[in-house]
């Protein structure tokens, strides 16, 4: 498992786009002040293929 973190590009909350990294790995919109994490579960493929 890597400990890179996902990098988004604005606030799922509001569409702010000034984000500032958190230690515990989220992220903090300067915005609304929501601290927030990216989590990816998967891929989904076409046709259910594995």
């Amino acid at each position: 498992m890597t400990s890179q973190r996902a990098v988004p590009f604005y606030c799922p909350f509001c569409g702010e786009e000034d984000l500032r990294p958190e230690e515990n790995g989220g992220w903090l919109c300067s915005s609304c002040r929501r601290v927030f994490s990216v989590t990816m579960i998967g891929l989904q493929l076409p046709g259910g293929v594995r």
